[in-house]
């Protein structure tokens, strides 16, 4: 089976492809969207905690601040290069607390009911059955361990308008989840509580938070959006058309222009929270 057939291996080979750039644009995003997850998870010096889809840290390190050189976060992804770029980062800033692997979706790696704590951010809906994943992620939690999903909420208006410039070009696999599945669990807060009860947790809720994202330009826009996996989007629009739905994307963004210059869109957030 080649990465056409396999969505777990194309989803792979795209972070594995953007690591270096990964969060690296300047834009404040992965990072705010993160911490907010940690101070919701409240941990507390001592803890064991997973970071599902780890990227390049953005919970794994306020996890690592939070939890102290008592405890452990072991940060997992299923791109090698994501995988290897947060190692150096841990040793470098001398976080021995913080441990890596890779894995894939269903299979971590780790033992069940190994962690206190299970973390992930912006993960989940990568997942091609995101039940028997999630089924698969809670088994690592302790009786009466934690976790905490975060996942998009609703669409900011000019962010939609501008992601909708894409749909046409995409193939219905790269649908992005804010954009998509209107029926699905990702769409609402209680559709997020009823997957995290249908896989296994014995409580669960969601609650809401918002990021505001900043951008100088339209350029900065085009930058992080190529240095996340919206680069996929871009692959799939021609040459020849780039330039034009960047000018098109230009001019939309214009609406979001604030007094302060920056152009702003207001990014919501679901956290869902529960324990098993």
């Amino acid at each position: 089976m080649n990465d056409r057939d396999d969505p777990a291996a194309r989803v792979a080979r795209l972070f594995d492809e953007l690591a270096d750039d990964y969060d690296q644009s300047g834009v404040a995003f992965f990072a705010p969207i993160a911490e907010g997850l940690v101070d919701a998870l409240a941990l507390v010096p001592g803890e064991r905690v997973v970071d599902i889809g780890c990227g390049r840290g953005a919970v794994t390190f306020p996890a690592a601040r939070a939890v102290g050189t008592t405890g452990a976060v072991t940060a997992v992804d299923i791109a090698p290069a994501m995988v290897e770029l947060t190692r150096r980062r841990a040793e470098q800033s001398g976080c021995v607390q913080v441990t890596t692997a890779l894995g894939t979706a269903d299979e971590l790696g780790l033992h069940d009911a190994s962690a206190d704590v299970l973390a992930s951010s912006l993960v989940l809906f990568f997942a091609p059955d995101p039940v028997a994943t999630l089924r698969a992620w809670l088994r690592l939690l302790v009786p009466g361990g934690r976790f905490g999903l975060a996942t998009f909420g609703t669409p900011d208006p000019v962010w939609e308008r501008v992601d909708a410039l894409f749909r046409p070009y995409l193939p219905p696999q790269l649908l992005d989840p804010r954009t998509s599945g209107a029926d699905g669990p990702f769409a609402s807060d209680e559709g997020m509580v009823q997957l995290a009860l249908a896989c296994g947790a014995s409580s669960a809720r969601t609650v809401r938070h918002h990021v505001p994202v900043h951008f100088p330009d339209a350029a900065a826009w085009r930058a992080f959006s190529q240095s996340t996996g919206q680069r996929a989007f871009w692959r799939f629009v021609p040459e020849d058309r780039r330039q034009r739905l960047y000018e098109e994307a230009a001019e939309v963004l214009e609406d979001a222009r604030t007094d302060g210059g920056d152009l702003v869109l207001h990014q919501s957030l679901r956290y869902t929270l529960g324990t098993v």
